[in-house]
């Protein structure tokens, strides 16, 4: 039988990277150069190689990120394409994968990965990533597409993904909270005006109010426990909620959900009562990449809400 034929979308990351002396690592390698050096891949699919970009994870911005969307709708809609594999930096890796998942619109698997070593270190995990990743696409279920990340030999859903270790092979770990049907929002746009602001012991109104102050649409509150903020912090939340700006509520914890159980001045009940909205498990970075996709698409403030209580399903 011919082998199948994957669109491999080379980004940057430190899958591309090599050490400089005197100034560390920096993007190096093409996506073809890069290719070479993983002649394995020659056996499990016909490889076409593109490079869109060549970006450290920190330099993407939520539109680069719907213009990496865009360019592989179109090149998937072309039909010749079992799946793609997209490389991407590390650090921004499960923004980009949930963002995709959001807004593609084809129903080809896509899968991103990377490399938690640069390429000229004897311990390169790219060349088992990207073989890991081109066996995941050819293997993918007939369903209805979506995007998964393959990192260290596992196959992590794109909404439950976390980098939780700054140096690990094994950085990407999964929720486990067992993902809902994948959710889609049409959109042509973002809107990047969606602030984090964090809680933390004393934290008060300041941050809130000035994200408020300078245009922004939406906030996302990484909160305290199961989505609690001190005292202080609740009079900011009105405040904004009252201006029009949605609030979002996720939790600083890595694992459960958020919810409204508390009733004490700053709880997750009188932060209900104030208008914000719980984010059941997505974490702060997810949450607020959803708020962008729903605010560019023109959501409505019960769209918006019904979309949040889907994320604690």
């Amino acid at each position: 039988m011919p082998l199948p034929s994957i669109l491999m979308v080379f980004t940057g990351g430190t899958i591309s990277m090599k050490i400089v002396p005197g100034r560390g690592a920096v993007p190096a390698s093409s996506g073809r150069e890069i290719l070479d050096q993983v002649p394995q891949l020659a056996s499990l699919a016909r490889i076409t190689c593109e490079d869109f970009d060549r970006l450290p994870g920190p330099h993407w911005s939520p539109e680069r990120m719907l213009e990496l969307a865009r360019h592989l709708d179109s090149r998937l809609a072309e039909g010749s394409f079992s799946g793609a594999v997209v490389t991407h930096g590390t650090d921004t890796l499960e923004e980009t994968a949930y963002l995709l998942d959001l807004v593609l619109r084809t129903d080809r698997p896509v899968v991103v990965t990377g490399a938690m070593r640069t390429a000229d270190d004897p311990a390169w995990d790219g060349p088992g990533n990207l073989i890991s990743s081109v066996r995941a696409v050819t293997a993918w279920p007939e369903r209805e597409g979506g995007v998964a990340v393959m990192m260290a030999g596992t196959l992590h859903a794109a909404r439950e993904v976390a980098k939780s270790h700054t140096d690990a092979l094994d950085a990407f770990t999964s929720s486990g909270a067992g993902a809902p049907s994948r959710e889609r929002i049409a959109t042509d746009r973002v809107d990047a005006r969606v602030e984090i602001v964090s809680a933390y012991a004393g934290a008060d109104a300041r941050f809130v109010r000035h994200a408020v102050a300078t245009g922004a649409r939406g906030i996302v509150i990484a909160a305290l426990g199961r989505g609690n903020v001190p005292p202080a912090m609740l009079a900011g939340v009105r405040e904004a909620v009252a201006c029009g700006v949605v609030v979002v509520v996720c939790s600083r914890c890595g694992r459960g959900p958020t919810a409204p159980r508390y009733g004490y001045e700053g709880g997750g009940v009188t932060l209900q009562e104030a208008g914000a909205l719980f984010a059941g498990e997505l974490p702060a970075p997810k949450a607020r990449i959803k708020l962008m996709v729903l605010l560019g698409a023109g959501a409505s403030a019960p769209a918006i809400r019904e979309s949040f209580e889907r994320s604690g399903a």
